[in-house]
């Protein structure tokens, strides 16, 4: 029996791995927009937050403008840097072939998250997909992922699992109810620790263990 009916992911640096596209989509607008040089590290504590609240810490009287220099520039690159995380896509067929129900929550637009899905041979694999322009209130509020489980037809609650790399995925599945798993892959993992996540899943076949444990095994 499996031990979750749904399953919701945050997409990068989740299920596809879009980390240096996003780390050169901010350098290449705080280097041409803002004059200035940041490192990966500096980046980081922005994956998963929605780009204009980013910018808008930077200059909130250009957020707007500033968001669409990096759509721009990460648009134009996408397909050519755009790749899945080994094992994700397996992992999450085998999910999608036992009735786990899937959805994708993410801080991008609903678009190009499922080109990137569509990129990497996934879209198939989920029904529902929640983008930044479907909710007014977005990670880490609850109203993404409470979306999506409206959509997928399934009741919030213990018997659904939010899978994400950052902590507002941590703050969104916890908020709507979710139990929450952090990805081992994740590129910043020690704020993922201080947030303590239900569970940790390593690698991708350590979710198929989680959601569809074997004989005589239980979620742990």
């Amino acid at each position: 029996m499996r031990n979750f009916d749904a399953v919701l992911f945050d997409l990068d640096g989740t299920l596809i791995d879009t980390n240096q596209l996003i780390v050169e989509s901010f350098q290449h607008v705080f280097r041409s927009e803002l004059g200035r040089e940041v490192t990966p590290a500096e980046i980081y504590p922005h994956f998963g937050e929605p780009l204009r609240t980013t910018w808008a810490r930077y200059d909130p009287e250009r957020a707007d403008a500033l968001t669409e220099a990096y759509r721009a520039f990460n648009h134009s690159q996408h397909d050519r840097m755009v790749r899945r995380f080994p094992g994700v896509a397996g992992a999450v067929a085998a999910l999608q072939a036992e009735g786990v129900r899937l959805g994708v929550v993410t801080s991008k637009s609903t678009d190009l998250a499922r080109r990137g899905l569509r990129v990497c041979g996934m879209e198939d694999f989920f029904p529902v997909v929640v983008g930044v322009d479907q909710t007014e209130r977005h990670k880490p509020e609850p109203d993404p992922a409470l979306l999506a489980l409206e959509l997928l037809g399934v009741e919030p609650g213990p018997r659904v699992l939010m899978v994400g790399d950052s902590p507002l995925d941590i703050a969104c599945g916890r908020a709507a109810g979710c139990v929450t798993a952090a990805v081992g892959w994740a590129v910043n993992r020690a704020p993922l620790e201080a947030c303590r996540p239900d569970r940790w899943v390593e690698r991708p076949a350590d979710l198929v263990a989680l959601v569809l444990p074997g004989p005589g095994q239980e979620a742990g």
